[in-house]
């Protein structure tokens, strides 16, 4: 079932005794969460009727307890089970006993005023698990996992306007990229874009580029933009930036390393053919940092990125050892390749 189908069901009061919510996604299982906890908590007698277990420190008998009792002064008792790592081939070494015959007799006649919610926030389940069939058999089974580029931004597109906005396309090109379509992160953004510019209803460039950080894994692809397109002194304008912030320059040369390991990789797959859905899938990234990626190794030969990344992986080695001066060393760096250019 997707989301919206369940949402609607729910703001219809129609409820079922058992859900799975499965994905990764935490906006949108919280979304669920919330709509349910509207529905069904609405007064301080109510919220004796609601209980979250968490199975990294909770017994799973101890929630099945639960959801067996009565609800008090209401129609029905709400019960969340977390992290129920028992579904998922993980093991962890937690020191609890879970009884999962317990929830297995549970399933075969779950209570009437009970609803009982299993909140997985993973990728895949195990489907090889009794439990699992079991559960996935009986309960509402709903998708959380993340979206498409073409979802998410219909999504983001459709809750600005429902808000009464407007976003300048240039705008929300850069939102998407700050938060790497991730929309989560997104919807916390978009709050404060909201009150920003609360007086006209149009969110601007300027807005995104003040109110929404730039994480450290941006800040050096924009110093890597910059040094592949021959800008050296901007290029050591960011670099000394992120030494004022206390970043560290081992710190910095190893995920410019790993950027340029994507651009390679990438650049590799896309020449034997790859889709960027493919390598995705391959390199288990999201989509859209793949977009980004075959967005700037267009402009390089193959080559070209195999001499950067060993010159990288030789300068990680120097700085370690203490061989040279290690900003010094990044910095030759990032003036040699900056002088070089595309090519």
């Amino acid at each position: 079932m997707n989301l919206q189908a369940a949402l609607q069901q729910v703001r219809q009061q129609q409820f079922a005794s058992v859900y799975l919510v499965q994905g990764t996604e935490g906006y949108l299982s919280e979304l669920f969460k919330t709509e349910l906890m509207n529905q069904l908590i609405k007064t301080e007698d109510d919220q004796f009727n609601y209980s979250s277990f968490d199975m990294e420190e909770v017994p799973l008998s101890t929630a099945i307890e639960e959801a067996e009792t009565i609800p008090f002064f209401g129609d029905y008792r709400l019960v969340f089970i977390e992290n129920p790592y028992f579904l998922t081939a993980e093991r962890k070494t937690t020191g609890l006993d879970h009884d999962i015959d317990s929830l297995l007799n549970y399933l075969e006649e779950p209570s009437p005023t009970t609803i009982l919610v299993f909140n997985a926030s993973v990728e895949k389940l195990d489907e090889r698990k009794k439990i699992t069939k079991s559960l996935k058999k009986q309960a509402a089974v709903i998708d959380v996992n993340p979206m498409g580029e073409r979802e998410v931004r219909h999504y983001i597109e459709q809750t600005i306007q429902s808000e009464g906005y407007d976003i300048r396309p240039e705008a929300f090109d850069l939102l998407l990229q700050l938060t790497d379509l991730n929309l989560s992160k997104v919807m916390g953004e978009l709050q404060k874009l909201f009150l920003f510019s609360s007086e006209d209803k149009v969110i601007s460039l300027h807005a995104v580029k003040e109110l929404v950080p730039k994480s450290l894994e941006h800040n050096v692809f924009d110093l890597t933009n910059e040094v592949l397109s021959g800008n050296g002194e901007k290029a050591i304008q960011l670099y000394e930036d992120l030494l004022l912030q206390g970043e560290e320059t081992i710190k910095l040369n190893a995920i410019l390393l790993n950027q340029i390991r994507l651009f390679l990789q990438t650049k590799i797959l896309a020449k034997l053919g790859y889709q960027q859905a493919n390598i995705a899938d391959t390199l288990k990234i999201h989509p859209y940092r793949v977009k980004l990626a075959l967005q700037q190794v267009r402009r390089f030969e193959l080559e070209r990125l195999e001499e950067i990344y060993d010159e990288l992986v030789e300068n990680d080695v120097k700085m370690k050892t203490g061989k040279m001066d290690k900003e010094l060393l990044f910095e030759l760096f990032i003036l040699k390749l900056s002088a070089q250019g595309v090519r």
